[in-house]
């Protein structure tokens, strides 16, 4: 048990994070590995079709164009070199579960290549495949990431990108994906640029919601002198929580309440208007949260 960890009010970080990466092993590997497969149709199918540059995968494209090469080969050996490069870089522990997508992913594209030839999309517009290829992709990734895995590719530059010349996460996309891209555009055309952009913002929007779910809940914090009021609301008529909190003004050196109370999203809305009639002047911040454990 976690509980087992604590020891003289000290937590064991490195035993902890063992025990939740073995929980659920199973469920997890069954997860990840239908992520892998999920991916691997998608490029198959939308991806190849429409020119989509994202990553190792987009440069497989590339290299099959200009030399004739398959693209589950070069993501194969790509991701190999890689893996060793993140062993020389990162170390082992960083390392452990990035190496079963590297190979899965690229085994996977292999086995699903002759896909397009049972699911016939000739004559449908370029964009359809782009959006269903970006969700399906997103989808997949979001529940490898989900799960504790990568499929190893591009994200493993971005690691040692980060690690190595404290590069935000923003530069190391830039580099990484922003270099593919237009070699795919320099190609395949500019046509190729604007949809492999579209599918990376829409492919990681969809994962982030595979990853966090759809946000249930807002939660607020709401600097008012009127506290009693917006409380006695929120206790009373939406019959939610709140907690009180004592807090000072940074510029002002003012004594503050801070009310803080997760809302449902459904009521976000009739709580934002009533705070706003009660105390014009408060100070709202609201936060997606995506989940809330504990009693009340």
């Amino acid at each position: 048990m976690i509980f087992n960890l604590v020891k003289k009010n000290k937590i064991d970080g490195t035993e902890l994070l063992k025990e939740i990466s073995n929980s659920k092993k199973i469920q997890r590997y069954f997860y990840f590995v239908i992520g892998i497969l999920i991916m691997a149709i998608a490029f198959n199918l939308f991806m190849k079709e429409a020119h989509i540059m994202s990553g190792v995968s987009g440069l497989s494209l590339i290299t099959e164009q200009v030399f004739g090469l398959d693209p589950s080969l070069v993501i194969l050996i790509a991701n190999i070199i890689l893996v060793i490069a993140s062993f020389v870089f990162l170390g082992k522990e960083k390392t452990t579960n990035t190496i079963m997508g590297s190979i899965l992913y690229p085994v996977f594209v292999k086995l699903t290549e002759t896909i397009p030839n049972y699911i016939d999309f000739t004559g449908t517009e370029t964009i359809v495949l782009v959006l269903s290829g970006a969700v399906l992709s997103g989808f997949g990734t979001g529940l490898i990431f989900k799960n504790n895995f990568t499929s190893g590719g591009t994200d493993i530059l971005k690691q040692i990108l980060t690690t190595y010349f404290k590069m935000p996460y923003s530069k190391t996309n830039i580099y990484s994906e922003g270099i593919i891209i237009v070699l795919g555009a320099i190609i395949f055309g500019w046509t190729s640029f604007l949809y492999s952009i579209i599918t990376i913002f829409i492919s990681g929007y969809i994962s982030d919601r595979v990853i966090l779910g759809i946000s249930e809940y807002k939660t607020m914090q709401i600097i008012t002198n009127k506290e009693e009021q917006i409380k006695d609301f929120i206790l009373e008529t939406l019959h939610h929580g709140v907690t009180i909190i004592d807090a000072e003004g940074g510029y002002t050196k003012k004594a503050r309440k801070v009310l803080i109370s997760a809302i449902p999203t459904r009521e976000y809305f009739v709580a934002t208007e009533a705070i706003k009639k009660i105390d014009p002047e408060s100070f709202v911040i609201a936060i997606d949260t995506y989940e809330i454990t504990g009693k009340k």
